[in-house]
Protein backbone atom coordinates (compact mmCIF):
# COMPACT_ATOMS: atom_id res chain seq x y z
CA UNK A 1 0.00 0.00 0.00
CA UNK A 2 1.30 3.34 -0.86
CA UNK A 3 1.13 5.58 1.75
CA UNK A 4 1.75 9.83 0.86
CA UNK A 5 4.94 11.82 0.63
CA UNK A 6 3.26 14.58 3.29
CA UNK A 7 2.57 11.21 5.07
CA UNK A 8 5.42 9.92 5.61
CA UNK A 9 7.17 12.89 6.00
CA UNK A 10 4.48 13.66 9.06
CA UNK A 11 5.78 10.55 10.87
CA UNK A 12 9.14 11.10 10.28
CA UNK A 13 9.07 15.14 11.58
CA UNK A 14 6.57 14.10 14.67
CA UNK A 15 8.27 13.78 18.21
CA UNK A 16 8.45 10.17 19.49
CA UNK A 17 7.77 12.03 22.85
CA UNK A 18 4.67 13.77 21.87
CA UNK A 19 3.26 10.08 21.27
CA UNK A 20 4.34 8.10 24.13
CA UNK A 21 2.11 9.36 26.95
CA UNK A 22 -0.87 8.91 24.70
CA UNK A 23 0.93 5.24 24.59
CA UNK A 24 0.76 5.08 28.13
CA UNK A 25 -2.81 6.63 28.68
CA UNK A 26 -4.05 3.85 25.97
CA UNK A 27 -2.34 0.57 28.13
CA UNK A 28 -3.20 2.16 31.46
CA UNK A 29 -6.92 2.91 30.57
CA UNK A 30 -7.10 -0.83 29.63
CA UNK A 31 -5.83 -1.97 32.38
CA UNK A 32 -1.83 -2.86 31.68
CA UNK A 33 0.96 -1.31 32.95
CA UNK A 34 3.91 1.18 31.82
CA UNK A 35 6.28 -1.54 32.59
CA UNK A 36 4.56 -3.67 30.01
CA UNK A 37 4.45 -1.10 26.99
CA UNK A 38 8.10 -0.62 27.79
CA UNK A 39 8.82 -4.32 27.42
CA UNK A 40 7.03 -4.19 24.20
CA UNK A 41 8.71 -1.10 23.00
CA UNK A 42 12.28 -2.75 24.12
CA UNK A 43 11.10 -6.10 21.85
CA UNK A 44 10.67 -3.73 18.82
CA UNK A 45 14.19 -1.31 19.21
CA UNK A 46 16.02 -2.96 21.80
CA UNK A 47 16.24 0.27 23.73
CA UNK A 48 16.37 0.01 27.67
CA UNK A 49 13.79 1.85 29.88
CA UNK A 50 17.10 4.55 30.34
CA UNK A 51 17.72 4.90 26.79
CA UNK A 52 14.10 5.33 25.74
CA UNK A 53 13.86 7.98 28.73
CA UNK A 54 16.96 9.23 26.81
CA UNK A 55 14.71 9.92 23.60
CA UNK A 56 12.11 11.05 25.52
CA UNK A 57 13.62 13.77 27.04
CA UNK A 58 15.44 14.40 23.32
CA UNK A 59 12.16 15.15 22.09
CA UNK A 60 13.82 12.71 19.14
CA UNK A 61 12.06 12.65 15.91
CA UNK A 62 10.24 9.42 14.68
CA UNK A 63 13.42 9.04 12.02
CA UNK A 64 15.75 9.69 14.81
CA UNK A 65 14.08 7.34 17.08
CA UNK A 66 13.76 4.25 14.20
CA UNK A 67 17.31 4.97 12.85
CA UNK A 68 18.89 4.64 16.44
CA UNK A 69 16.82 1.21 17.28
CA UNK A 70 18.14 -1.80 16.41
CA UNK A 71 14.82 -3.80 14.95
CA UNK A 72 13.97 -7.14 16.44
CA UNK A 73 14.53 -9.64 13.74
CA UNK A 74 11.08 -10.91 13.90
CA UNK A 75 9.08 -7.29 13.40
CA UNK A 76 8.41 -8.26 10.00
CA UNK A 77 5.78 -11.00 11.57
CA UNK A 78 3.59 -7.63 13.23
CA UNK A 79 0.99 -8.15 10.36
CA UNK A 80 -2.45 -6.50 10.24
CA UNK A 81 -4.23 -3.18 9.46
CA UNK A 82 -3.51 0.10 11.53
CA UNK A 83 -4.92 3.43 11.17
CA UNK A 84 -6.29 1.91 7.91
CA UNK A 85 -3.22 0.75 6.37
CA UNK A 86 -2.77 -2.73 5.85
CA UNK A 87 0.99 -3.17 8.17
CA UNK A 88 2.85 -5.57 5.54
CA UNK A 89 2.24 -3.48 2.69
CA UNK A 90 3.24 -0.50 3.77
CA UNK A 91 5.92 0.77 1.58
CA UNK A 92 7.96 3.41 3.09
CA UNK A 93 9.86 1.53 6.04
CA UNK A 94 10.00 4.25 8.42
CA UNK A 95 6.26 4.56 8.11
CA UNK A 96 5.87 0.79 8.32
CA UNK A 97 8.21 0.65 11.69
CA UNK A 98 6.63 3.16 13.03
CA UNK A 99 2.81 1.29 11.68
CA UNK A 100 4.33 -2.24 14.14
CA UNK A 101 4.89 0.09 17.36
CA UNK A 102 1.66 1.24 17.08
CA UNK A 103 -0.03 -2.30 16.31
CA UNK A 104 2.16 -3.35 19.35
CA UNK A 105 0.76 -0.97 21.45
CA UNK A 106 -2.80 -1.63 20.50
CA UNK A 107 -2.01 -5.27 20.83
CA UNK A 108 -1.24 -4.65 24.10
CA UNK A 109 -4.15 -2.46 24.80
CA UNK A 110 -6.81 -5.02 23.72
CA UNK A 111 -5.50 -7.76 26.49
CA UNK A 112 -3.90 -9.92 23.73
CA UNK A 113 -0.98 -12.06 25.95
CA UNK A 114 2.70 -10.57 26.07
CA UNK A 115 3.88 -13.91 24.32
CA UNK A 116 1.90 -13.40 21.34
CA UNK A 117 2.67 -9.93 21.31
CA UNK A 118 6.55 -10.70 21.70
CA UNK A 119 6.67 -12.84 18.32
Amino acid sequence: MTTTPEHDQRIAEMAFSSVYPHYVTKVEKKGRSKEELHEVIEWLTGYTESELQKLINEKVTFKTFFERAKLHPNANLIKGVICGYRIEDIETPLTRQARYLDKLVDELAKGRKMEKILR
